[in-house]
């Protein structure tokens, strides 16, 4: 792995040991998938887990190549672990802030197109993570959403300023203070997401392809 830029975003041991449980990369039809998993299913995105991200996504940055972000059928990403947001003092909260930004960062400024391909829940930090990827394409039974205002939290990783730009104020409103949940249709509608597809790897493969073929 690339160390990450200065000591305090260096991943723990654990974090190195166990980078296969948070993610693995896969090779479809020629192009890059870095696939989410988790034990559990629900591909969260922990402390170790975004740093170990944010390490990778540097590392893949070293070749301008497109990528794909994906999870499971069922969980795009359910976000942040409440269990370990509970836990967190004000300064531990505040660094926990600063890393997810850096990781979102080092997405948004990624050398090549990163398409995020979104299967069942993409929410909280998940949905942030997708905001930040250049292109977003969902199954039919996806469902986006930042469910953090129903637990008393709001998201610190970039979302306040990204969501607005692609369904407008007032709908991020909604979403952010009323926790608005948008089922794929309705965000293929305010702009969320750019497409449907039954298949949001298989479709972003074959966008890549088409648009390679045309520069």
């Amino acid at each position: 792995m690339q160390k990450p830029h200065g000591e305090r975003l260096r991943p723990s041991a654990k974090c190195q040991v166990l980078t296969a449980e948070f993610f693995h990369l896969e090779n479809h039809d020629g192009i890059r998938v870095l696939r989410l998993r988790s034990d559990d299913g629900t591909n969260r995105l922990t402390r170790d887990c975004v740093l170990a991200l944010t390490d990778r996504f540097r590392e893949l940055a070293r070749r301008a190549e497109p990528l794909i972000v994906a999870g499971s059928r069922r969980f795009f990403s359910a976000g942040a672990d409440l269990s370990e947001i509970a836990a967190l003092t004000g300064s531990e909260a505040r660094e926990f802030s600063r890393i997810g930004q850096t990781l979102m960062s080092a997405v948004e400024r990624f050398p090549a197109p990163v398409y995020a391909a979104i299967c069942g829940y993409c929410m909280g930090g998940g949905l942030d993570l997708a905001l930040a990827c250049h292109r977003r394409i969902a199954s039919p039974d996806a469902v986006l959403a930042h469910r953090g205002a129903a637990l008393g939290l709001i998201t610190g990783w970039g979302g306040t300023q990204r969501l607005p730009r692609l369904v407008g104020k007032a709908k991020a409103l909604e979403m952010f203070v009323a926790a608005e949940k948008l089922h794929a249709g309705d965000a293929l509608r305010h702009g969320l997401i750019d497409r449907l597809a039954k298949d949001p790897v298989a479709e972003a493969v074959q966008r890549i392809h088409s648009s390679v073929l045309f520069t």
